[in-house]
This record gives C-alpha cells, sequence and structure tokens, in this order.
C-alpha cells in the first residue's frame, strides 16, 4: 500500500522502547491502541506489504492518517497504559467488553462504623469491599434480597447512636437487627457483615458451624427467641448453599473457569466461580469487534480487560487454550501484582474434572450466545416493523432512522427544563440526548409554549451553526445538533405542535423535517395544519415506540428538572447569607459536595475555602446553625 509521506516521517522516527501506539483515522478518531516491547518494530509491521495481515488488519491500515505513541519504563506498564485507554476511547478495531461501563457491584461500606450493602457501578479505593461484576442488575438485587432474609443489614439514613427510642418496621419485620436502639452492639453488627462478605465469597462452612454452636448456646441458655431467630437465619443459609454445586475438594485452589463461544463478530465468554471447592455463581460477558482474531487473543483480551474492573482474582484461572507465552506473561505478572504479590496461574486442563468443567462453560457460552442472539434478531425485526409502520402511518417518505422527541418539565415555572431525546434504528442513542435550561419564563405563570419554541429554536440555531462551520479545520461538529431528525415528536397536542411549526419555518425546515404531537389522554397523534388526528392500532409496533420514545423523553426531563430544582434549592439557602455571593456559594458547594458538609464544617475549614475569609465563615455557620 501507499504510505502517506506524514505517516513515513512518524515511522521514521519511532523509539524502540516499551509503550504504547495509537492510530487514529482522517477525522482525528482513535480507532486503534496496542502495545509493544519496541515501538518502532510493531508499528513499522502493520505497514509491510505482509499477505499474513487478515482482512480487519487491512481495513485498520487503510483507515490510519495519524500515529501518536507514550513510551513506558516496561511492558507492564505498557499493558496497564494499553487497557486504560481501549476503556477510554473504546476505539472501533480494538477488541472490547460490551457495554462494560455499565456492570453492577454489590458494595459493602466496610469503611464505616455499621456498613451499609449497595449496589454501585464504580469501585474506589474508599475502603469498601466490592463483589463482581454482574451482568444483570436484577440479579444483584435478588441476590440482596435473599442475603438481606439471611445478614438483615441497615438500609436508613439515620446516625447510629443506639440511644434512639424506636425501631422502624424493618425490625418488625426481621430485615434489620436494630442498632439504632442498642437491639446489637457495633461489634455484632460487624461481625454479621463480615459473614455476609465471607458468605458472598463462598466461605460459608465456617459461618453455618458457629451459628450452629450460638443456636445451641441460646437454647441451652433458654433464649428460645434468639435460637428461633438463629435457626431461621440456619435455614435460609442452608437454601442458598444446597444451590450451590459441590465440584471439588474444599483444598482445592479458587479458581475462575473460561470458556468461549464465538459468531459473526461476536463472542460470548462464560464464567464459572469456583470458591471453596464450591461453583457459587456463574456470569457471561459479550466482546465485540472480534472478527478476524484468533481464538487466543480474543480470549487475552478478555481476559485483561474483565480482571481490570473484577473485584476478586483467584489462584487460578482456568483456560480453553493457551494464551501466547509472552502474553500470558505479563498478564501473570499484572494479576499477581493486583493480588498483592500472590501466586496467580494460569492452566488449561486437559482431563478429569477440571476438563469437564471447562466443557461446561464452552457449552454454556454456545446456549448464551445463541440465545442473545436470537433475541437481538427478533428485537431488530421488532425496531424495523415499528419503523415501518411509522413509515406508512405519518405518510413518510422513508422509514425514521432518527426520532427526536421534546418534552419541558418544571414546577410551577421554577427550574424548566427542556428535554431533547434521540432514538436511532428505534433504539435509544443516549449519548445525543441533551437538556436546555430555559429562564425565560416566569416563576408562578409558566409557560409550556415559550418553553418549547425557545428549546427548538436553540436546538436548530445549533443545526445552523454546524452547517456554516462544517467546513472549518479541526472542527468536530456535535452529532445531537448537526444531524436533521427524520421525525419529530413533541409531548402535547395542538398547541405545541404549532409552536413547533413555527421553529421549523423560521429556519426553512417545515418542508424538510417531518414533525407530530402525541396528546396523553387517547395517544392521539396530531399533524400541522390538521384537525383530525390519527389513532394507530393499539397493538401496534409503531405505537409501543412513540410511547417508549414519549415516555423515555419525560423520565429524562423529569431528571433534569429534579437536579436543576435541587441545585436552586442549595443555592438559595447560602444566597440569604450576607457576604455570601455567587462566587463564594459556588467555592463552598465545589469544595464541601453538599449543605449537610457545610453545616458540619468548623470555622476554620469554611474559612479556608478558596475565597473565603474568617468574617465570612463566620456569617455562614450563624445563618445555617
Amino acid at each position: 500500500m501507499e504510505i502517506s509521506e506524514k505517516l513515513q516521517g512518524i515511522l521514521a522516527t519511532l523509539p524502540a522502547k516499551p509503550g504504547c501506539y495509537i492510530y487514529r483515522n482522517a477525522e482525528g478518531t482513535i480507532i486503534y491502541v496496542g502495545k509493544a516491547i519496541s515501538l518502532k518494530n510493531r508499528v513499522r509491521s502493520y505497514f509491510h506489504a505482509d499477505s499474513s495481515h487478515d482482512a480487519k488488519t487491512r481495513r485498520l491500515v487503510r483507515d490510519i492518517t495519524d500515529i501518536e505513541w507514550i513510551v513506558v519504563g516496561s511492558e507492564l506498564e505498557a499493558l496497564i497504559l494499553e487497557m486504560n485507554l481501549i476503556k477510554k476511547h473504546r476505539p472501533k478495531y480494538n477488541i472490547r467488553l460490551k457495554d462494560d461501563k455499565r456492570y453492577p457491584y454489590i458494595k459493602v461500606h466496610w469503611n464505616e462504623p455499621f456498613p451499609k450493602v449497595t449496589v454501585t457501578r464504580q469501585m474506589a479505593e474508599d475502603g469498601s469491599r466490592y463483589f463482581g461484576p454482574y451482568t444483570s442488575a436484577w440479579a444483584v438485587y435478588q441476590t440482596l434480597d435473599a442475603l438481606r432474609r439471611i445478614f438483615p443489614y441497615l438500609t436508613c439514613d439515620r446516625e447510629i447512636t443506639g440511644l434512639d427510642k424506636r425501631a422502624c418496621l424493618y425490625f418488625d419485620i426481621k430485615l434489620c437487627t436494630a442498632p439504632c436502639i442498642g437491639a446489637v452492639n457495633q461489634a455484632g453488627y460487624r461481625q454479621m457483615i463480615s459473614d455476609l462478605m465471607e458468605f458472598l465469597s463462598g466461605n460459608s462452612e465456617a459461618i453455618v458451624t458457629r451459628l450452629q454452636a450460638e443456636m445451641q448456646k441460646a437454647a441451652d441458655d433458654m433464649r428460645f427467641e434468639k435460637a428461633a431467630a438463629l435457626r431461621d437465619q440456619l435455614k435460609s443459609m442452608q437454601t442458598i448453599i444446597e444451590r450451590q454445586k459441590i465440584v471439588f475438594a474444599t483444598d482445592y485452589k479458587d479458581s475462575d473457569v473460561l470458556a468461549m463461544a464465538r459468531s459473526d463478530g461476536e463472542a460470548c465468554v462464560q464464567i464459572f466461580f469456583i470458591r471453596g471447592g464450591k461453583l457459587i455463581g456463574r456470569e457471561y460477558f459479550i466482546l465485540e469487534g472480534t472478527e478476524d482474531t484468533a481464538d487466543q487473543e480474543v480470549m487475552a483480551e478478555f481476559v485483561k480487560q474483565f480482571y481490570t474492573e473484577a473485584a476478586n482474582i483467584p489462584e487460578q484461572v482456568m483456560l480453553p487454550s493457551e494464551i501466547e507465552v509472552e502474553e500470558a506473561s505479563i498478564i501473570s505478572q499484572w494479576l499477581k501484582s493486583k493480588r498483592g504479590g500472590r501466586k496467580m496461574e494460569f492452566f488449561v486442563p486437559k482431563e478429569g474434572q477440571p476438563h469437564d468443567l471447562v466443557q461446561m462453560a464452552a457449552e454454556n457460552a454456545t446456549e448464551t450466545l445463541q440465545s442473545l442472539r436470537a433475541q437481538w434478531q427478533a428485537d431488530a425485526h421488532k425496531q424495523e416493523q415499528a419503523l415501518g409502520e411509522l413509515q406508512t402511518a405519518l405518510k413518510l417518505s422513508a422509514p425514521p432512522n432518527r426520532i427526536e422527541c421534546y418534552d419541558v418539565s418544571h414546577t410551577q415555572g421554577v427550574a424548566t427544563v427542556g428535554a431533547m431525546i434521540v432514538f436511532e434504528q428505534g433504539t435509544p442513542a443516549k449519548n445525543l440526548y441533551r437538556k436546555f435550561n430555559i429562564d425565560s419564563t416566569s416563576i408562578g405563570s409558566p409557560d409550556d409554549f415559550a418553553s418549547m419554541e425557545e428549546m427548538l429554536t436553540r436546538r436548530f440555531r445549533r443545526w445552523k451553526g454546524s452547517q456554516e462551520t462544517e467546513a472549518g479545520p479541526g472542527s468536530k461538529p456535535d452529532a445531537s445538533f448537526s444531524f436533521l431528525p427524520d421525525l419529530i415528536i413533541i409531548d402535547g397536542g395542538k398547541g405545541q405542535l404549532g409552536r413547533v411549526v413555527k421553529v421549523l419555518e423560521q429556519f426553512d425546515l417545515f418542508d424538510k423535517v417531518p414533525v407530530v404531537g402525541l396528546a396523553k389522554q387517547e395517544e392521539e397523534i396530531f399533524f400541522p395544519h390538521n384537525s383530525q388526528p390519527l389513532l394507530l392500532p393499539r397493538h401496534s409496533q409503531g405505537l409501543y415506540l412513540v410511547q417508549r420514545i414519549r415516555d423515555e423523553a419525560h423520565r429524562f426531563g423529569i431528571t433534569a428538572h429534579r437536579a436543576r430544582r435541587s441545585k436552586q434549592g442549595l443555592a438559595s439557602q447560602l444566597d440569604s447569607i450576607p457576604g455570601i455571593g455567587p462566587a463564594r456559594r459556588k467555592a463552598l458547594l465545589k469544595h464541601f459536595g453538599s449543605m449537610d458538609k457545610i453545616r458540619e464544617a468548623s470555622i476554620e475549614d469554611l474559612a479556608a475555602v478558596k475565597g473565603m475569609n474568617i468574617s465570612a465563615a463566620e456569617s455562614v455557620k450563624a445563618h445555617l446553625e
């Protein structure tokens, strides 16, 4: 292939050192990230006229217009940097975990005196203990629901002193141990949470033995209510333990068992979690961008990306086949460091029970991928059907592949927010959602029509601006505004629709952008300059799609409105304090994060905030107390 002069210059100056290389296309988008022991040798190899390159690599090379590199101190540093860059940029040609940002974890707030148990989507080094990731939030909540009946942990926001006069309802229905009234002390509560964490880790035998001894002692001491509570706890625990299949002797190494199935550029990796000789759980993960890539490389990429996010790394990872030796060595080194220097190894079982486990994981992966693909195809068919029905019913020239919906949300004119949501190919494109803070309406006399007109005017002004600057050097248009929709849906009737038509006419777009209004009562669809509404068939896919879009616009608008109203509420409390203007208000909220934290702060802490002084701090303290 012919290499541009720019690329030739870059290739000639590449260092023979370890690091990461970044490929960009003509739009400046990062399309691939890789690592190398020698950047010079690795990057140049892409541009050799080599027939061994697969089709995916040849497509990648054709798209490269710029190369960056980052030199690091070792191959291990290159591995960690590569993983971070892939996670951040999700390049088109890299193998990547599908929806990896959305995986939930169970979080135990162990750093708190009375730890709570919550669900989160982000791990932080805050002293908490994490379990996961899980692929289904529903499964996480089901797990916690079962665990709470065994280990009734706190869910309220009370400050726990043990001196409260009454406990809440959860104590009465045995879903809380009520440390708030001193029914259990801090040591006892933390022991229960420690048991919960051990149980989640698959270590249940010691807990069962201890609880059985406590139950017997309570019975011997004639504390029959306590003995009965422990009996019920043990019963619930045994129900879960019985579901966990015994697969090895308890002295066998804790292991993750991995296997994979592939089809049409996607791969499904199934993981079995073996702890204390038991199969305590299983999860599947989908990888994108795997076409034309060998199984070994796909599995290596999965291992790197999964264990970057995993809350627990076992002593052993069982694989269906060997990973490339040098890659396996550096990954093992990295995982060992994540385990605090403790040993970690990859193992490819050839026979016996471990081999059977890998085979079982492979069968599960195949069935899962087939089931998911069938579901995806069914969903795609429904979306195509819905778009086709809308095209016919609304007399559009083509299926509305990009639909925008607008809604206005406020509370008696306070904190008015306009919501713009976008559906592409019948599914939400959440990265294109936008909100508009509306300040033109007065409090107490909201004007939804004026708010809608302002929002659409601002939206199409942004579109017009993107057309005028599109050819500018280095410009990167905002995809939310730089494309015209194939259909606009307004959450409202004729009045709202009239204002949108007015805006479209101002921008000479009335004949280019179809718009309809959706009335709430009978789900009637209104057209511009037409008094006769349309009713879509009650159980049609087209109606379901329109309702889904309208409901999503309403949800997004309400969420944005509540956030703005809450922020205004915080600000108004500070605005009423003499000597606190917008700059100090902003600095205080940024520094402390909440009004509660500002109230709790000492005068010295308040005065230390940028822009504050002792006098202003004393004023804040006096007014908030």
